[in-house]
């Protein structure tokens, strides 16, 4: 791809099986939402998450879902009703089952994406 930005097929070698992978795993973390609106809203801002869009904010990841505005996106993540605590053991859970290892390390470096203002976190 332009622009030294990489596709999900750039680092995991293909597509395949991908969109089923995201599926179970969306299904994973949906109990930590107590409402199916909720859930739909959590999947959609994983997709924009992992979208090809440059800036993450409410209105580019609302755009990303075809909302025409970012209340939902912004609802879920300042107004709805769910434990952040327990949303984070279930994350935890299943990087720790993905690891298959109780000493095993994740390490994420995106350092790739070049911070731009002088507002934002990290820039």
């Amino acid at each position: 791809m332009g622009g030294g930005l990489m596709s999900i097929s750039d680092w995991a070698g293909c597509l395949e099986g991908w969109a089923d992978k995201l599926d179970e795993l969306k299904a994973f973390l949906a109990p930590s939402f107590g409402r199916s609106e909720q859930r739909a809203s959590a999947a959609a801002f994983i997709d924009g998450l992992l979208s090809g869009a440059e800036r993450k904010t409410g209105w580019m990841l609302s755009e990303e879902a075809g909302f025409s505005q970012p209340y939902r996106i912004q609802s879920l993540l300042g107004r709805s009703r769910w434990s952040a605590d327990g949303f984070g053991q279930r994350v935890r859970g299943y990087a720790m089952d993905a690891l298959a290892d109780p000493d095993g390390v994740l390490v994420v470096d995106e350092t790739g994406f070049l911070k731009k203002g002088t507002h934002s976190v990290g820039v």
